[in-house]
């Protein structure tokens, strides 16, 4: 959980002008202050430009900051060692399941389960990605949102050693749609 939340922050770094679902939204909102969350992150869009400023020598830092301009917010809630742990994965998938979502990418480790889902604005422009992870006794969502690059997103998660998010920079730059 720790990796998954120090990535966050990195990619909070910046990113454009979008808005993050209102089902999405609604759904943070609603736990925002249940303190059973172990935890809680919310990033502004004005952190990630506030990063924008800060002076990097490696081509790759200037990479990173580049893709971390075009984000307006992330937040992440997770909850460790609880029993409703499945509860809350079965509410979060329901919301993003009837909402416009697209998911492109599925991991089963043992017992917990992984999921992305995208909200695509036009062809190869991705707006919004959902990372959401469930297992009998964890629950984790996280929501990324602006001009969003999946490699981008996928290189920082190999250099925090996050599971998972490595497979991101094996898919297309232009996510097919399903018909």
């Amino acid at each position: 959980m720790k990796r998954i939340i120090t990535l966050i922050v990195l990619i909070a770094l910046g990113t454009g002008v979008y808005a993050q679902n209102e089902a999405i939204s609604k759904f943070f909102n609603k736990y925002a202050t249940d303190e059973s969350f172990t935890t809680q992150v919310t990033i502004s869009g004005k952190m990630f430009s506030l990063f924008t400023n800060m002076e990097v020598d490696s081509p790759e830092d200037k990479e990173v900051l580049e893709a971390i301009s075009k984000l307006k917010g992330l937040r992440i809630m997770g909850k460790d060692n609880t029993s409703d742990a499945r509860n809350l994965y079965k509410e979060a998938f329901g919301i993003i399941t009837q909402n416009k979502f697209e998911e492109i990418m599925s991991v089963r480790d043992k017992d917990k389960d992984m999921k992305f889902y995208i909200v695509e604005k036009s062809p190869g422009k991705i707006s919004e990605l959902v990372m959401l992870s469930g297992s009998s006794k964890d629950f984790m969502m996280m929501t990324l949102f602006g001009e969003i690059d999946l490699k981008q997103v996928s290189r920082i998660g190999q250099k925090m050693n996050v599971n998972g998010l490595e497979n991101l920079e094996k898919m297309d730059d232009k996510p097919k749609k399903k018909n």
